[in-house]
C-alpha cells in the first residue's frame, strides 16, 4: 500500500481508493459469514439475535479502535451502529425477535 503522500496523481489515488474498497467489501463479506455462524451459534445456545450488552461492547471496541488510529469515533460508530442493525435483523430472520439483556 502506497503511502498517501506518496501519491502523485489522481489517477493513482483512484486506483488506491478502488483497491481499498474491493478489500473493504471482502472484509464486510467474511463479517457476514461470521454473524451466519452465530447464527446457528446462538439457536443452539437459546439465544436472541440482539444482545443489547454486546452491542454496547462492539461500540466501544471500534470506537477505541478508531481513535487509536486518528479516525473519528463518531463516524465509526455510525458506520458499526448501521452494521449492527443489519447483522441483528440477518439474525432474527432466523432466531426470531426477542431482546436478551
Amino acid at each position: 500500500m502506497t503511502p498517501a503522500s506518496e501519491i502523485a496523481s489522481m489517477a493513482e489515488l483512484r486506483r488506491e481508493i478502488d483497491a481499498l474498497d474491493r478489500r473493504l467489501v471482502a472484509l464486510l463479506a467474511r463479517r457476514a459469514d461470521l454473524i451466519d455462524r452465530a447464527i446457528a451459534l446462538k439457536s443452539a445456545e437459546g439465544m436472541a439475535a440482539r444482545i443489547e450488552a454486546r452491542i454496547d461492547e462492539v461500540i466501544d471496541n471500534v470506537r477505541q479502535s478508531a481513535g487509536d488510529v486518528g479516525l473519528d469515533p463518531d463516524l465509526v460508530e455510525a458506520l458499526w451502529r448501521q452494521l449492527i442493525e443489519w447483522s441483528i435483523a440477518r439474525e432474527e430472520k432466523v432466531l426470531g425477535k426477542q431482546d436478551a439483556a
